[in-house]
């Protein structure tokens, strides 16, 4: 099974390609325009001259049967939509892109060509996330801060805030009936944003902080009277009573800690089966992200 990597920087090498290196029947193949980075990290997994691209054309010429995109979000849509014209499944670090129409452009190609599209959203992957599903979620909190970074509102919510509405999303029990926003925004630059949603039963809380003073994440779900509390996606502590903890096994590589690995197995799965992949879902993530883009420029003006 030949797989494309096309990006080689920190959220490839530490999480992506650990695992693809791993997979036995992956004949991986490297593609960025930095000669020096491509031959330092090819030569790390040992890759072979064959395997080695600088240009996205010579990476296609090799037949792939996947494809990994984890190159920066300005180039995602020249990126992937060559890749779902050449009918290459294609599984994309989050956002698809920076503006909405390209996202939804994006879609409509992959669904026009019958092609896989996933978007890297390794949260709903994560084990202690995940398991959230099992437990009853009439309140959903999750916090995702952050020390002395505020930044731009669309760069900061569709590079960073979109996973926690994405597991908001994920993670709701119903129909969300309601949206809410709120953030702070100082000479142009997003301090904390905090995202309600709510339906039937339930309210769901999203907040970041970008000037918090600690960089943490904790997602809390809680109703009938207990409560199960994750802490940086490696601790679990269920309150019922008296607490239990349960913490990452010393051994557990922090890809499958945090879902990468996972979602990189589902999706190979997929490609392997014949099954197509939509972005359809991981789209409607995107929609809301532009609601709350636009909430906080209204709040700022």
């Amino acid at each position: 099974m030949k797989v494309g990597c096309i990006g080689l920087g920190d959220i490839a090498r530490k999480a992506y390609l650990p695992v693809l290196a791993g997979l036995g029947e992956v004949e991986l193949h490297l593609q960025t325009r930095t000669p020096a980075t491509l031959d330092r990290v090819a030569d790390g997994l040992h890759l072979p001259a064959g395997q080695r691209h600088t240009t996205l054309d010579a990476l296609l010429d090799q037949g792939l049967d996947a494809a990994f995109v984890h190159a920066p979000t300005p180039v995602h849509p020249e990126i992937v939509a060559r890749l779902l014209d050449a009918g290459v499944p294609t599984y994309v670090d989050k956002p698809l892109a920076y503006e909405l129409a390209d996202s939804e452009r994006l879609v409509a190609l992959a669904e026009e060509r019958g092609v896989s599209l996933a978007v890297g959203f390794n949260r709903r992957f994560a084990p202690g996330y995940a398991q959230c599903l099992e437990h009853p979620r009439d309140l959903i909190l999750l916090q995702k801060n952050r020390v002395g970074l505020p930044e731009e509102p669309r760069a900061m919510i569709l590079d960073d805030f979109i996973h926690v509405v994405d597991t908001l999303r994920f993670l709701a029990p119903g129909p969300i009936d309601d949206v809410t926003v709120r953030a702070r925004t100082d000479a142009g630059l997003l301090h904390h944003v905090v995202l309600q949603l709510s339906g039937d039963g339930f309210t769901a809380l999203g907040v970041m902080n970008r000037l918090s003073g600690s960089a943490e994440e904790i997602l809390e779900v809680s109703g009938q009277d207990s409560k199960r509390q994750v802490v940086n996606l490696a601790e679990t502590i269920d309150h019922k009573g008296q607490p239990t903890v349960r913490r990452r096994g010393d051994w557990v590589p922090v890809a499958r800690q945090r879902g990468i690995e996972q979602a990189v197995l589902v999706f190979l799965d997929a490609v392997r089966a014949g099954t197509v992949v939509s972005a359809r879902d991981a789209l409607e993530t995107h929609e809301l992200c532009e609601r709350v883009v636009r909430a906080v420029r209204e709040h700022a003006a």
